[in-house]
């Protein structure tokens, strides 16, 4: 998600959260490092070098790659749990998608997690919340025992673009915030970000008049590690690595739920550049690079 408006540095007030600490989980690519679809066998290889750190991981597409089919074992092999994803995007990606879940998830229910249908479909102008309701709602017609939601900007949930989500009873809402996309120094970086998820949260409870429906939690935040910089914003391992201790140790300390964005580097997407002429690198918002190592300390 790219968001170019600076947002106040001041941090607003935390929203109501639990005591106990958030659950760290990790969005998870389907593809390997030259583009080809990952097996169950690269999933557990996965799962074994996340194990330490979390036991939940998010995807986006059930159909795409046959996620769904190829994750769900590995997860059950692993203990771990997925939130599956469905790409409402066209009526084709929908479809799919929900075929997939139907093929599978009856098979696995206890490595379902969740289902998110949509990824920032309200950021990018693809649906309005009442649209992206009606999506929702058929997923959820179809598995009534599972949660399902969908993941967008932190802004579209604060301006109330999203208000037909939470009137309309959706079981979860992830909240996307990159600092990094906001042109953040990293010495602001993680005070916008509290800030961002603070506002997206605090109107939701608001219209909700509940601390805990919709359930909601940080589907997506991160801080690239090379590349060219975005407005003030400058990738480094360094700087991924502040941001990991104070944005995502301290989101976990409110007892807030934060998928890092992302798992490991996807060498395979396309290199882009920015108007400045500066690379913007979709490929290195791994915490980990391709082969699976750490670029910094994931301990909080």
């Amino acid at each position: 998600m790219r968001f170019s408006s600076v947002v106040p540095l001041a941090l607003a007030a935390a929203p109501a959260v639990v005591s106990a600490a958030g659950t760290l989980g990790f969005a998870l690519g389907d593809k390997k490092a030259d583009g080809s679809c990952k097996y169950t066998a690269d999933y557990e290889a996965d799962f074994d070098t996340l194990a330490g750190l979390t036991k939940v991981v998010r995807g986006y597409s059930a159909s795409d790659c046959n996620t769904a089919q190829q994750i769900l074992p590995a997860a059950k092999n692993k203990g771990f749990q997925v939130l599956l994803g469905v790409w409402p995007d066209t009526d084709a990606s929908f479809a799919a998608d929900k075929a997939a879940l139907q093929a599978y998830v009856p098979q696995y229910e206890d490595q379902v997690y969740a289902i998110t249908v949509g990824s920032e479909s309200m950021y990018r102008g693809t649906f309005t919340g009442a649209q992206l309701l009606e999506k929702i709602n058929d997923i959820k017609g179809a598995f009534p025992n599972v949660l399902v939601g969908t993941a967008d900007s932190w802004n579209k949930y604060a301006d109330g673009t999203g208000d037909a989500l939470v009137t309309g009873g959706v079981d979860l809402l992830l909240i996307n915030a990159f600092a990094y996309w906001q042109g953040q120094d990293i010495n602001n970086a993680s005070a916008t970000f509290f800030d961002d998820v603070s506002q997206a949260f605090g109107h939701i409870q608001s219209l909700s008049g509940s601390t805990d429906k919709p359930k909601l939690a940080v589907g997506e935040t991160g801080w690239v590690t090379s590349g060219g910089t975005y407005g003030s914003a400058v990738p480094s391992a360094q700087n991924a690595q502040t941001f990991y201790k104070q944005g995502i140790c301290g989101i976990l300390d409110w007892g807030v739920d934060v998928y890092y964005f992302e798992a490991f580097d996807e060498p395979w997407k396309p290199v882009s550049k920015g108007d400045n002429g500066e690379v913007e690198d979709e490929t290195a918002w791994g915490a980990y690079t391709v082969n699976r190592v750490p670029k910094f300390d994931l301990s909080c």
